[in-house]
């Protein structure tokens, strides 16, 4: 027998009800989709429909026994994994000011990453594009806003962001380490990392409708050193369609490290925190290990031609066109890096200019100076910028874009990316720029502020290209900002389909030749294709830097 209820109690839970409805109604749905390890459930933007699942492990958090080595196979899970927040970042010290975090935490384990997909059903067979995150190899996270990837997605393609250790984690190379490897190499644990992403991706992507055989990387900075990394690995180059990068390879200036020299400043680390074995670094904490890298006159822990992810140079696989042979698209930013990178702090005039490159380049000064000429102190802010640039990222971008069009045997596009980012918005208050895209407050930062830009600094297009402008609250977007978002949007999203940046409306983007010569895809409010400036500037830096190929 059902006991007799008062009016009011019906009239409260329909009430009650309706407003459960509403807010179901108002919280985005979830989704769900099974991997090879296990069912995910992650939600739906309610602006977009776009699919997005978050912190999806791709392989077991590499702690204790598994730190300093390659990435083990996830396990699988029994149930439903939530899917709805950013895994852990890697460790990683504070260094750069234009990092904005979502992860949840810092920590060793942070093998995750992140899905965004606009496919209704696994039958979709969309393309795929995998971001990697700058930040030297010591910095950066899958869950930066710059990167999100629900723009991207809304374009018909599965966006994914990876996580890959940094620094001592992802780098340190020792004879130890070397010894208990089947493959007797050590280093090179974030590319790696990177590497398993892509097995993931293989194994997984048609789960949430993306084609495993379309999958293009990317990556800014760090990332684009990555992406340079994978297509010469031949590990990995079996597993990508396309390549994009953004400001840096590893076949310019700063080249990567032989074993033996890795494995020496392997063990000047360890004796650096009194470590006298393999097990004592194991058994120190992460934060330990993580903060003594951070004391002054620490060296970086370098890329290593280790003979397993490396079997020789990146540079010598490019050369010898063993490299994945896939589309690139790839190029620089304007002002790569300030004048004073080569000027120091002297004033920018001709007779200071001529001194500061006989000082960095002696006998090869003269040859440079025709090369980079400057007659009044603003040809000097002009050509200072330009080797700066080159100095740091630009020569090794156009050496792999050379190489790739010499060897690779697919189309290659170049582009030259040149809009200066408006200024602070005024909620950002006595806020200052840093180098490379970093923001700097109080006292000390005035003090080690970059001067104004003269064009686009470095990790200034991220947004832009992704489609993420109006995630970043630090600039005053301008109309013309998203007038040219929409267009490298499109031009990355079409090279993600078809291997070719060109579309419908756009400006002409032509290949370059198969020689390297050809036109170059200069980006700014008005975009066109101009023809190489600076062929014989970079010839003769490839001289200095690589004389054996000369």
């Amino acid at each position: 027998m059902v006991s007799a209820q008062p009016l009011s109690w019906f009239r409260d839970a329909a009430l009650a009800a309706s407003l459960l409805l509403f807010a179901c109604s108002a919280l985005p749905a979830a989704v769900l989709v099974k991997t090879a390890n296990g069912v995910v459930e992650g939600t739906v933007s309610a602006s977009t429909g776009i699919r997005m699942f978050k912190g999806i492990p791709f392989a077991e958090p590499p702690e204790g026994k598994l730190r300093w080595k390659a990435p083990a196979p996830v396990k699988n899970w029994t149930g439903v994994r939530d899917a709805t927040q950013f895994g852990p970042r890697c460790m990683q010290l504070p260094i750069f000011g234009d990092m904005n975090f979502r992860s949840n935490g810092m920590s060793e384990d942070c093998l995750y990453l992140n899905v965004w997909t606009p496919a209704k059903s696994a039958k979709a067979k969309l393309p795929v594009m995998v971001y990697f995150f700058g930040g030297g190899f010591v910095a950066g996270d899958g869950s930066e806003p710059r990167y999100d990837g629900e723009s991207m997605a809304t374009h018909g393609i599965v966006a994914v962001t990876v996580n890959y250790r940094l620094g001592v984690f992802g780098f340190l190379a020792h004879p130890e380490l070397s010894r208990e490897s089947p493959h007797h190499a050590s280093g090179n644990y974030g590319l790696l990392d990177q590497y398993a992403s892509l097995v993931w991706v293989k194994r997984n992507i048609a789960a949430f409708g993306g084609d495993p055989n379309r999958v293009t990387i990317a990556g800014e900075s760090a990332g684009s050193f990555s992406v340079s990394a994978q297509m010469g690995s031949p590990l990995s180059k079996g597993l990508i369609a396309g390549a994009i990068g953004e400001s840096g390879s590893l076949l310019g200036l700063q080249p990567t490290a032989t074993l033996a020299h890795a494995e020496e400043l392997g063990e000047q680390f360890a004796k650096s925190v009194g470590a006298s074995s393999l097990a004592d670094l194991r058994a120190m904490s992460a934060d330990k290990l993580l903060h003594a890298t951070g004391r002054n006159g620490m060296a970086r822990f370098p890329v290593t031609v280790d003979g397993y992810f490396f079997p020789e140079s990146p540079l010598a696989i490019f050369a010898a066109g063993k490299q994945a042979r896939v589309p690139l698209l790839a190029g620089w930013n304007s002002e790569e890096m300030n004048p004073g990178a080569v000027l120091g702090k002297e004033a920018p005039t001709p007779e200071n200019f001529e001194a500061a490159v006989k000082k960095l380049y002696g006998d090869h000064a003269d040859e440079l100076l025709k090369l980079f000429p400057a007659t009044t102190n603003e040809e000097v802010l002009n050509q200072a910028t330009e080797l700066a640039g080159d100095r740091f990222t630009a020569f090794s971008t156009w050496k792999w874009i050379e190489l790739s069009a010499q060897t690779g045997g697919k189309p290659v596009y170049r582009y030259f990316y040149a809009r200066p980012r408006p200024p602070m918005s005024k909620s950002m208050g006595d806020a200052v720029a840093g180098l490379a895209g970093g923001v700097l407050r109080g006292e000390a930062a005035r003090a080690n502020a970059a001067p104004p830009p003269r064009g686009a600094v470095h990790s200034s297009e991220i947004e832009y290209a992704l489609g993420n402008l109006a995630t970043n609250k630090v600039y005053d977007w301008t109309p013309d900002d998203y007038k040219i978002s929409k267009l490298l949007e499109a031009y990355f999203a079409n090279f993600i389909k078809h291997g070719d940046p060109n579309g419908e409306g756009l400006p002409k983007w032509p290949a370059l030749s198969a020689d390297g010569t050809g036109e170059v895809m200069r980006i700014n409010v008005e975009s066109g294709a101009i023809p190489q400036w600076d062929r014989a500037q970079k010839m003769y830096l490839d001289k200095l830097a690589h004389p054996d190929s000369h």
